[in-house]
């Protein structure tokens, strides 16, 4: 009976006797191909986020600088338009500030001399 038994046993782990065969493999085939598309769709959306991350991070570096661009330029505007550089702008184009003030309109005398 030793001899029987030493013989199933090595029936049983022989090549295409496993767990693992051939019909194994054939009769689970669409399984199979199911987790092979599984794992080929798992790896692409890893792909997929690690460039959507390296896109945002570029984004943001850009969306940075753009901001600082702006910021910057709106204070050289600030600077810019106050009143004594105006002046000395329009100093270098020969143009000066007047010497009287302006002249104030007053509505209430614009009505009066066109009714009269």
């Amino acid at each position: 009976m030793g001899l029987f038994s030493k013989k199933t046993e090595t029936a049983q782990t022989a090549p295409g006797k496993g767990w693992i065969n051939y019909a194994w493999i054939v009769k689970h085939f669409g399984f199979l191909l199911f987790l092979a598309v599984l794992a080929i769709v798992y790896i692409a959306n890893g792909h997929w986020a690690d460039n959507t991350i390296r896109d945002i991070n570029i984004t943001q570096k850009q969306v940075k600088d753009m901001e600082y661009e702006y910021k910057n330029l709106k204070s050289l505007e600030m600077f810019r338009s106050r009143e004594s550089q105006v002046t000395q702008a329009a100093a270098a184009l020969g143009l000066k500030p007047g010497a009287t003030p302006p002249v104030k309109l007053v509505a209430d005398s614009i009505t009066t001399k066109k009714n009269n």
